[in-house]
């Protein structure tokens, strides 16, 4: 009865509006003004809904036992709702600030958001290769910067760390022509040989990539949920269709039985 309960899609909507409410209290809680007005209140609908997520996992617990841990949802959901648990006295201002974590258990409760993390967790992989060959390609320009622009711009690419910040604001188009290209294009002419291909490169290739390899991951996602709904069908018509050749053969049975006992007397 309770696992059903705690099952249901209306207690997972009741916690997922709790959780979207929290959150917004959370928030404001930053305003000043809100909170001479209504101070203890939100404080107290912030603890109403550390509440109910308590009485929510300690119910699962109850429901699941050591299997709750198997899943990693449950992990994630126990893990949010410990750390913002954890007592926020004086000096420990980040713990108070850790309670908005608790948001974070939409993507737990909401099956698309869901969906894209599983996803994303998928693409982490590629996604590593892409990282790696983004930062060679760093750290090849960065040496380069260093060494054609340094001693005309020492604040930009005096040091490997210095060029390494240019590169990455130039790589994000932030202020990157006339922030920094076009001033260093005034002592170096040609400089424009060097930044134009690097942001063709990171910016609108390998980071590119990015997107192409958590589409691609959610795409096969899609496609592993889909054949295994496929599946699923199959099985259950396979299943409802030999179920119906034993009732044809049980039906079969009975008539060749019925015959027979109507013919028996008119033997005799």
């Amino acid at each position: 009865m309770l696992r059903r309960f705690i099952e249901s899609s209306r207690f997972q909507n009741f916690i997922t509006a709790v959780i979207a409410l929290n959150a917004i209290i959370l928030g404001l809680e930053t305003s000043s003004t809100i909170m001479d007005v209504a101070g203890p209140f939100l404080h107290a609908l912030d603890q109403i809904a550390v509440a109910i997520f308590v009485v929510e996992l300690a119910m699962k617990l109850f429901v699941y036992r050591l299997s709750f841990f198997k899943r990693s949802w449950n992990v994630f959901d126990f893990t949010i709702v410990a750390i913002t648990l954890m007592p926020a006295g004086q000096g420990l201002s980040v713990l108070r600030a850790l309670r908005i974590l608790r948001a974070f258990r939409l993507i737990s409760t909401v099956p698309s958001m869901r969906k894209v993390v599983e996803a994303l967790m998928r693409a982490i992989p590629g996604m590593i290769s892409v990282l790696t060959l983004l930062s060679l390609v760093f750290y090849v320009s960065a040496v380069m910067a260093t060494k054609l622009f340094g001693a005309g711009f020492p604040e930009w690419f005096g040091s490997i760390g210095a060029s390494l910040y240019s590169l990455f604001q130039i790589m994000t188009l932030e202020s990157w022509s006339m922030g920094i290209v076009r001033p260093v294009m005034e002592s170096y002419p040609h400089a424009w040989m060097f930044f134009v291909p690097f942001i063709l490169v990171t910016t609108f290739a390998v980071l590119n990539l990015f997107i192409a390899i958590v589409v691609d991951a959610m795409s096969t996602h899609v496609d592993v949920e889909g054949s295994q709904t496929r599946d699923e069908i199959e099985s259950d018509h396979g299943e409802i269709m030999n179920e119906l050749r034993e009732l044809r053969h049980e039906l079969a049975k009975l008539n060749a039985r019925v015959e027979r006992d109507e013919k028996a007397p008119e033997i005799k």
